[in-house]
């Protein structure tokens, strides 16, 4: 009888243990896939956060513009610097009958091109999924509606398009890019203090400079608050002739035509010449009062072709007008 139940309750012992067992391993597939499904839930959370999704911002015309998610077919004529700053190539290029921006060929080569003037047709033909505009002028009348037909249309408006810091921080905003478009233009900043410390040590500080284009035989000066004009004297503080400030008090355009006569007046120590009539004849630059500024006397005549940046702005032009200008000056 003992021995009888002694294995009743082996029996029982064993019975109990089995149960104990299967009872721990059912359940550790379950608290496995439990985690698994809170981490990949977590992991999705994450993705969708981080994504960029859809966003509507309100153009400087008033227009609620549904910007794409990720923008790949992008049209901002005349833009295209910001675009290259930003690491991002458009669909098409801003072009004139004589010419393209040829200073951003390096970055835009093989783009094709669309005439400045955006005809809806050409727009059209390149499917683009973002166009953003630089001045109401270009979208008067029902032309803004023609676009935005074609896709999401931006205007970034007058105020913003004639300050290019501004234009990069908006277009920067656009394209979700905002803290990219900040510190570019804080190594910008960085860049341009050292190359004016680099001229001032030969300079003194003192010295004036003057930047003159001559096309189709008639000689035009920058203002001094754009382009090329801006970074001379606002950025690496090289002195303002007189000239050049008068000139630029009644600028109605980055560059203003003047005279053999009047530029004969200016004592300017550097000058900077943007020569779109080489290979032309240039026959402008034989004449006596040419050869009698003070800058053309001395030497100190830098010539460039249309090819460069000076009749740009933006941060790649602004960056090669100062190695140019740094490459004239620091021997």
């Amino acid at each position: 009888m003992f021995k009888k139940n002694k294995k009743m309750i082996m029996l029982l012992i064993t019975v109990m243990v089995m149960s104990i067992w299967l009872a721990a391993c059912g359940s550790k597939p379950a608290d496995n896939g439990t985690a698994a499904g809170e981490n990949n839930t977590a992991t999705e959370t994450e993705t969708q956060t981080e994504a960029p999704t859809e966003r509507t911002l309100t153009d400087a015309m008033g227009h609620e513009v549904k910007i794409p998610a990720n923008p790949e077919r992008i049209i901002a004529s005349y833009l295209e610097d910001n675009l290259v700053t930003l690491g991002v190539k458009p669909v098409a290029q801003w072009s004139v009958a004589n010419g393209i921006q040829e200073y951003l060929q390096k970055d835009l080569d093989g783009i094709p091109t669309i005439a400045f003037d955006l005809p809806f047709e050409a727009v059209t033909s390149f499917n683009p999924d973002l166009i953003i505009i630089g001045s109401e002028s270009v979208v008067e009348g029902e032309k803004y509606a023609q676009y935005s037909k074609i896709a999401p249309t931006y205007v970034l408006g007058d105020e913003i398009n004639s300050d290019w810091r501004k234009t990069l921080l908006k277009i920067g905003e656009i394209l979700n890019k905002g803290d990219e478009a900040q510190k570019v233009l804080d190594d910008y900043e960085v860049k341009a203090t050292e190359v004016k410390e680099k001229i001032n040590t030969v300079t003194g500080g003192t010295k004036s400079a003057a930047a003159i284009w001559l096309v189709s035989g008639k000689f035009f000066i920058v203002s001094d608050n754009v382009s090329s004009g801006e970074v001379m004297y606002k950025e690496l503080g090289l002195a303002e002739p007189e000239v050049v400030k008068e000139i630029s008090a009644n600028a109605t355009g980055n560059w203003s035509s003047i005279s053999l006569e009047k530029l004969a007046e200016m004592d300017v120590d550097y000058l900077f010449f943007v020569n779109s009539d080489e290979g032309t004849g240039s026959e402008a630059l034989k004449d006596p009062v040419w050869q009698s500024i003070p800058a053309v006397k001395n030497g100190n005549l830098f010539e460039f072709t249309r090819s460069s940046s000076w009749l740009y702005s933006g941060v790649q032009a602004n960056l090669q007008i100062m190695e140019d200008i740094q490459k004239s000056i620091v021997k």
